[in-house]
């Protein structure tokens, strides 16, 4: 698969969405469209499996509209592929056979692996988490992956989604009836504890698909989350509750204008919901997290891969995600490159002579803050610091926690340590005073660091701190080429730099 547009039509039953991908020359994915339509095609099947011709005339009205904006897109190819709800109809091939005679599309019917895996292989390729349980929930089946270091080891798909189980339990009844809650739990555990391998594993519980999605952003809004996205977010099993409370509080008409709730979803959240805790419940998980890449995105990696094997790995996901964001907003990986060694070279110097306090486990937080260090001012020049603390700290970052992300967000758009604390205040207990302190620190060799590499055409092969007297230092840079503007700027920023010795510094350039 090589750049341009490509579009993606998910069939799924409980709606059918078309997403339009721009895959740049870096292999990365960006989303120009993403429309859907609340279709319920699992609510045309009859008690024999059969589509009624009312379902299938919903399909390919839908699918006429997506062929236009797909035309309009100018996309250079598409995958039509579809789920539960045609999988599962014994019609499916006269359903395909009238796809194909009325719209010219082909449909590709998944089978519950190939949906599982691609899931899985969305989430493996695009989050830390080696092993775990991932759970998607669509609106006519339920798929489970047990995957170990990365590697699918079991797998199921369970024959209720959330569409159907509204309508085994909550028919004609309330989203908040406790009667229907209770059976709903009942019939649940009774699933869960049927499937050996899931039983009190005790492992994180990774979720993807809209019902999660949707629960993750009501939890954001709740306590007033400082930050988009939710890449990656993390929920205890009493902050589900906390959710799942929410809506039993409310009418279905205030559960339709709820924040961060999708107003087609109202009826069938509390059921999600019950999913997810009764299955943290038997897993007995660690956390609960949530992967925004899902079925779409890892049938598209899986696309990307084939021709370029490298382009997503499971090994170097951060690694990856840093250098196309990077890349997005014209961050020269070369320029980039000799920064991170350079401000390496000088965190270095500063442990070896206790000035800075050693953190292996930031260790590559420090790099990525380099490597991405005020790619703000792709946007604005004079605001580039709170540009590249906006974008860094409100970016899906593959690979990373939202704390690690806010970590690299502050280092990298550090100017000074007012505005370190200013950015600070919207994220309060989010750090210790110590590794605030290590912040301040870090922050300030990034940004001195940076002025050794301002011409972007000089070597410097090493660095060597001195200490000459009491509060007296010298800094020995080696370097070839050209050093002008860099002993310019270096001299002028070396404030950053006495601030955390605490003393004067005699910057000498030598070359070699």
């Amino acid at each position: 698969m090589t750049q341009g547009k490509f579009g993606l039509i998910d069939i799924g039953s409980n709606t059918i969405r078309l997403v339009i991908f721009k895959i740049n020359n870096f292999q990365r994915m960006h989303q120009l469209q993403n429309v859907k339509v609340t279709a319920r095609l699992s609510q045309y099947l009859d008690n024999d499996k059969i589509m009624s011709e009312k379902g299938i005339d919903a399909l390919i009205n839908t699918l006429h509209s997506f062929k236009i904006i797909l035309k309009e897109y100018e996309v250079s190819k598409f995958y039509p592929i579809a789920t539960a709800a045609i999988r599962q109809a014994k019609n499916n091939i006269n359903i395909t056979e009238r796809v194909k005679k009325e719209t010219g599309i082909e449909l590709i019917i998944l089978s519950e692996e190939e949906e599982a895996t691609y899931g899985q292989y969305a989430i493996t390729h695009s989050t830390k988490v080696k092993t775990g349980i991932t759970i998607d929930i669509g609106g006519g089946s339920t798929e489970l992956t047990y995957f170990k270091n990365k590697e699918s080891v079991h797998f199921i798909s369970l024959p209720f989604g959330a569409v159907t189980l509204k309508n085994m339990f909550f028919a004609n009844k309330a989203h908040n009836d406790e009667k229907a809650i209770r059976k709903t739990e009942t019939f649940l555990q009774e699933q869960f504890q049927d499937i050996s391998w899931l039983k009190k594993s005790q492992l994180p519980l990774i979720a993807i698909g809209g019902s999660a999605r949707n629960i993750v952003n009501v939890h954001q809004q709740m306590i007033n989350y400082p930050i988009a996205g939710n890449h990656e977010y993390e929920m205890s099993k009493d902050e589900l509750k906390d959710v799942l409370n929410l809506f039993r509080s409310l009418s279905f008409s205030e559960l339709q204008n709820l924040d961060g709730l999708s107003r087609d979803r109202a009826d069938i959240i509390s059921v999600a919901s019950l999913v997810f805790i009764n299955l943290y419940k038997v897993i007995e998980a660690q956390e609960f997290i949530f992967c925004n890449k899902g079925l779409r995105e890892g049938y598209m990696i899986t696309k990307i891969n084939q021709d370029f094997p490298d382009a997503y790995s499971t090994d170097h996901i951060a690694d990856e995600s840093i250098l196309r964001l990077g890349q997005s907003y014209g961050v020269s990986p070369s320029v980039a490159k000799q920064r991170v060694a350079v401000t390496q070279e000088v965190a270095k110097q500063l442990s070896e002579n206790d000035f800075l306090p050693p953190n292996k486990n930031w260790a590559k937080i420090l790099a990525y803050s380099a490597q991405l260090y005020y790619l703000g001012q792709y946007v604005e020049s004079e605001a580039a610091s709170q540009h590249t603390f906006y974008l860094i700290s409100n970016s899906n970052l593959n690979g990373l926690t939202h704390r690690e992300r806010v970590a690299i967000a502050l280092l990298a758009s550090y100017k000074n340590k007012s505005m370190l604390k200013q950015y600070l205040n919207n994220f309060p207990e989010w750090f210790s005073n110590a590794e605030i302190k290590w912040l301040q620190t870090a922050g300030g060799l990034i940004k001195f660091s940076d002025t050794l590499t301002a011409s972007h055409i000089n070597q410097i092969h090493k660095i060597i701190l001195n200490q000459d007297d009491k509060k007296q230092y010298t800094l020995t840079v080696y370097y070839t080429g050209d050093i002008l503007i860099e002993s310019y700027r270096a001299n002028r920023q070396k404030k950053h730099l006495e601030s955390l010795l605490n003393g004067s510094v005699n910057i000498i350039f030598t070359k070699n």
